[in-house]
C-alpha cells in the first residue's frame, strides 16, 4: 500500500473505538442519490461463493435500496480475478492464495492486477479430502495414480490442489488423474465410484457433504503436515485448522487446510460504493455468513488482514470512519 494508506495495525488499533456500522447504515439508507450498480462475480450455482453473493444482493437491496449488486455466476476465484482485472466485474469472491498470485503476477495471471483491492477478508475454506470410508486409501499419497476430482477449472481450489498433490510428490509417475470437477459433480462421481476421491475448499459444514455423508460411508483425510509445508513454501495464506467431531459424522476431529477468502473490489469501484458494500456486510455478517459456513464471526481485526493484496481507498475509509 502506499504512504497514503493507513497500516493495518493502525485499523485495527482503531477498530477498538468508535460506533457500530449499523448507525452509519441509518444515514445511508436516507441517502437519495443515483443508484450504484455493481457487478459481483461469484461461483457456480448452488455453491458457497454464489449463495453469499445472492445474500449480499438480497440484504443490500433492503438496508441501502440505491446500491444494486448483481450477483454473476462464474468458475470462482482464478476466474473472479480474472474478471476483475478486465474491469468486466466490480465485486469479487476468491480464495486467498489466488488472490496474493494475481497481485503478484503468478501463473496463470498474465502480470501484476493492479486493479484487484480488498474490501475484507470474510471466512476461511477448509480443505476436504474425502474418499469412502470403505476404500483402500488412508492417507494423501495413496491417491498415486488414483482419480481425483480437484475442483472446476477457474477455481480457486484447482490451484489448491494443484499445490497440495505437487508437495505430496504426486506428480510424474505418481501423478493422480486430476479431474476438474465442481462440487455438485464431484460428489457425483465419488459416489458414483468414478473418482476415488475429492478435494474440496469451503465452509463447514458444507451442505453437499452433509448429505453425502448421511447416506455413504466417507473418509476425511488428515493434511496437518501438508498445512505446514504450503505455509513454508507458499507463505501465511495458509493455516492450520480442525474439522470439529459431530460435522459429517465424524467421531474425532481432523487436522487439515485453512485458506481465507477475500471480498475483492475493482480498483476503480467509487470509495462511497465500497464504504456502502461493507457498511452491509458487517451490518448483516451473520446472515451472510450464514449462507456458507456455521459459527464464523466477521471482526474488524480480521477482516483487514489480507496478506498483499491491498485495502480498496474506499474500505480504508470505511474501517477509519466505522471504528475511530
Amino acid at each position: 500500500m502506499t504512504g497514503r494508506t493507513p497500516s493495518r495495525r493502525g485499523v485495527l488499533r482503531a477498530a477498538l473505538l468508535g460506533a457500530g456500522p449499523a448507525s452509519v447504515l441509518a444515514g445511508c439508507s436516507e441517502d437519495t442519490g443515483p443508484a450504484r450498480r455493481l457487478r459481483f462475480a461469484t461461483g457456480a450455482p448452488g455453491g458457497p461463493y454464489n449463495a453469499f453473493g445472492k445474500a449480499l444482493a438480497a440484504q443490500a437491496a433492503r438496508t441501502v435500496p440505491r446500491l444494486r449488486v448483481t450477483p454473476v455466476s462464474t468458475s470462482a476465484s482464478v476466474d473472479n480475478l480474472l474478471r476483475l482485472g478486465a474491469g468486466s466485474a466490480d465485486l469479487a469472491l476468491a480464495m486467498a492464495d489466488a488472490a496474493e498470485d494475481a497481485v503478484r503476477g503468478r501463473p496463470p495471471f498474465p502480470g501484476p492486477a493492479a486493479r484487484v483491492t480488498a474490501l475484507a477478508r470474510v471466512y476461511v475454506n477448509y480443505t476436504h479430502l474425502v474418499v469412502p470410508a470403505r476404500g483402500p486409501v488412508r492417507s494423501l499419497r495413496d491417491l498415486a495414480g488414483r482419480s481425483v476430482a480437484t475442483g472446476a477449472a477457474g477455481s480457486g481450489g484447482q490451484v489448491l490442489a494443484g499445490r497440495l498433490l505437487r508437495i505430496a510428490g504426486l506428480t510424474g509417475d505418481r501423478a493422480v488423474r486430476q479431474r476438474r470437477l465442481g462440487l455438485a459433480a464431484s460428489v457425483d462421481a465419488l459416489r458414483d465410484g468414478t473418482v476415488d476421491a475429492l478435494i474440496w475448499a469451503g465452509g463447514v459444514p458444507t451442505p453437499a457433504l452433509s448429505e453425502l455423508a448421511r447416506r455413504f460411508p466417507l473418509r476425511f483425510l488428515p493434511l496437518e503436515a501438508e498445512a505446514k509445508t504450503l505455509r513454508d513454501r507458499y507463505g501465511p495464506v495458509y493455516t492450520a485448522v480442525t474439522l470439529p467431531a459431530g460435522v459429517y459424522g465424524l467421531t474425532e476431529p481432523v487436522g487439515t487446510i485453512g485458506v481465507a477468502n477475500y471480498l475483492l473490489a475493482r480498483s476503480g469501484v467509487p470509495s462511497q460504493a465500497a464504504r456502502e458494500v461493507l457498511w452491509v456486510v458487517f451490518d448483516r455478517w451473520r446472515v451472510l455468513l450464514d449462507e456458507v459456513t456455521a459459527g464464523a464471526r466477521l471482526e474488524p481485526r480480521f477482516a483487514v488482514a489480507t496478506g498483499d493484496v491491498p485495502l480498496h481507498p474506499g474500505a480504508v475509509a470505511y474501517y477509519r470512519s466505522v471504528y475511530g
